[in-house]
């Protein structure tokens, strides 16, 4: 039996995603770049880089034999490899990316959003384009086999009326000075959340965007917004952001003419038209038990193995820069709404 090639892989940031997470009891591991690099068991993980010492020193303190570099140009000066993975700051995508693709590898997975704004997304992409070099986008959700049950069972409620998609946390939605550096919800999380609206629609372009609320914490701070859309199979599309909760929370709501899933962190409810049990000569809508969701879920897992499988020429990219491309210029839209309301 041949033996199936391996990849080298490099991951340039070594923070949180890309390597700490990896030690959060409460979440479903792997949740970093580096542990799922580390089970997969096609890929070899060749070298971890950072220009913060600190980050890199406890990356080398778990990884004394994988080589470290504090400067990912010498890196790829250096250093022949398939796949790169990029989980530095927003701020920094664009010179990183446009780096990582002249040194020519076969595949880079780019944390969300591709870059701060769309115009640097859009070169980018040119770039990549022009070198023959793809790029997957984590945005997870697309990888969970929760999220993918879900999207199945959007089938079986028929036409899709109205999706609501909620995000809540206490970090800002919007200010003048994290714009710069992209430590806004809008931007950080709301990637997710337009996304994962996308997955559902299965791509269609998400349009009329208007935005319909705003509550601002002083002249130039956004704690709170709600916004409108419309695709072409759903006329109804409302996306809610708060900056304001002392939680965090995540939720999609579909409704279709015959049915309802609701999913997000923690939450998954599926419902199915029934004979109403209530009134005589009507349908009511009841849970769905039958609906089994896995443990594991297998988001982080599942993106590097659509690496591999994309490399063995056996799949597409399920989360491409085109894709998402097409989140970024929601935001940015919806963030030009927001200032020119400030």
């Amino acid at each position: 039996m041949r033996k199936k090639q391996k990849y080298t892989t490099a991951i340039i940031g070594t923070g949180r995603i890309g390597f700490s997470l990896g030690f959060d009891k409460k979440r479903e591991q792997p949740a970093s770049h580096t542990m799922a690099v580390l089970k997969n068991k096609r890929l070899i993980l060749k070298a971890g880089c950072d220009n913060d010492s600190s980050k890199l020193e406890h990356f080398k303190r778990y990884n004394p034999k994988i080589p470290t570099f504090g400067d990912s140009s010498y890196l790829f000066a250096t250093s022949k490899l398939d796949i790169i993975i990029i989980s530095v700051n927003e701020s920094s995508h664009l010179e990183t990316a446009l780096s990582a693709i002249k040194s020519g590898p076969k595949l880079i997975i780019l944390e969300k959003p591709v870059a701060l704004t769309v115009s640097e997304a859009e070169k980018i992409q040119q770039e990549a384009e022009k070198r023959s070099i793809p790029i997957m986008i984590n945005h997870e959700r697309r990888f969970s086999e929760d999220y993918k049950i879900a999207k199945r069972y959007i089938s079986k409620i028929g036409e899709i009326t109205t999706i609501n998609a909620r995000l809540d946390s206490g970090l800002r939605v919007f200010s003048f000075d994290s714009e710069k550096k992209g430590e806004y919800s809008l931007l950080h999380d709301g990637t997710h959340l337009v996304d994962i609206v996308h997955f559902f629609l299965n791509d269609e372009q998400i349009q009329n965007i208007k935005l319909t609320s705003l509550l601002k914490e002083n002249y130039d701070t956004v704690r709170q917004i709600s916004f409108h859309a419309t695709s072409e199979s759903c006329p109804d599309i409302n996306f809610q952001i708060s900056g304001k909760s002392k939680f965090f929370g995540f939720e999609i709501d579909i409704f279709g003419t015959k049915g309802r899933i609701k999913i997000g962190n923690g939450i998954h409810e599926f419902y199915t038209r029934k004979e109403s049990k209530l009134y005589s000569g009507f349908y009511s809508l009841e849970k769905d038990s039958k609906v089994k969701i896995p443990k594991k879920t297998k988001y982080f897992s599942n993106m590097i193995q659509n690496a591999v499988d994309f490399l063995d020429g056996k799949s597409e990219l399920k989360s491409s820069i085109s894709q998402g491309l097409q989140t970024l210029k929601i935001l940015e839209e919806v963030k030009n709404q927001i200032k020119k309301s400030l």
